[in-house]
């Protein structure tokens, strides 16, 4: 039963209708009612998990995260962390992570995995780290590519949170199961080339207001380009680094 993850599903649907966000689901038949399943998320917000999460509840089904391991550190969310079977990552020695995700896939669970690792800036797919491809071929289940767009609108990296009732869209998009057996590098090619498209179909289908810091500059809205974010990025990392070079 896990009450704990039965109260969070309560509360996140409480938070959808209160806020007034419309989730639109497709493609549910896609995630595999039995059976263990990496689940590929793009990452443009802190909180894609949550439409993600949803779409697998509709399905029956609960979705076990891989989160950045300084998380349990706040309290509160450490406590969830132990309840809910989340799967904490050390970003600098993720071998324990990564053999507890495969052994949930192997007792049957959906992980779901965020290939990019970090948000994307750009709103458009970063390279990905083999993490996903590699725990799909080792546990021998199909990976799943899953689109969430729109929910970067309530809360992303460099802009504040709009957590009111905004009545913000979001969509989910869900498609095929890829099978993870063969060339692992052919398999990042195709989980990449699905994602993609699913992106764009996502895109497509939603509105599309010139210059919104939310919209990939691709289709005129103001976010930066990739090659933008990568420059960006690399001068947080290097910042981040002085601040720990000065402290030890």
């Amino acid at each position: 039963m896990e009450p704990v993850f039965r109260a969070l599903e309560v509360t996140a649907k409480f938070a959808v209708w209160a806020t007034g966000t419309k989730i639109t689901f497709r493609g549910l038949d896609n995630l595999p009612a039995t059976g263990g399943a990496v689940v590929a998320i793009n990452h443009t917000g802190y909180v894609d998990f949550l439409p993600a999460a949803l779409a697998a509840n509709r399905r029956g089904r609960r979705m076990r995260f891989m989160i950045k391991a300084e998380m349990n550190e706040v309290r509160p969310i450490g406590w969830l962390i132990k309840h809910t079977r989340t799967i904490p990552v050390d970003r600098q020695a993720g071998a324990g992570a990564y053999a507890a995700a495969v052994a949930s896939l192997r007792d049957g669970e959906l992980v779901g995995v965020y290939p990019e690792a970090t948000i994307s800036r750009s709103f458009e797919l970063k390279e990905f780290k083999s993490g996903a491809v590699r725990m799909a071929r080792e546990a021998q289940v199909p990976i799943v590519p899953l689109i969430v767009w729109g929910a970067q609108r309530i809360w992303t990296k460099g802009h504040p949170k709009a957590v009111g009732r905004n009545k913000f869209p979001v969509t989910v998009i869900v498609g095929a199961p890829i099978d993870s057996s063969g060339d692992a590098v052919a398999l990042d090619a195709t989980l990449r080339a699905e994602m993609n498209r699913l992106l764009h179909r996502a895109q497509d289908g939603y509105e599309q207001p010139p210059g919104a810091f939310w919209l990939p500059r691709r289709l005129g809205g103001g976010a930066p380009t990739p090659a933008e974010a990568r420059l960006i990025e690399e001068a947080e990392m290097a910042e981040r680094a002085h601040r720990r070079g000065e402290r030890r």
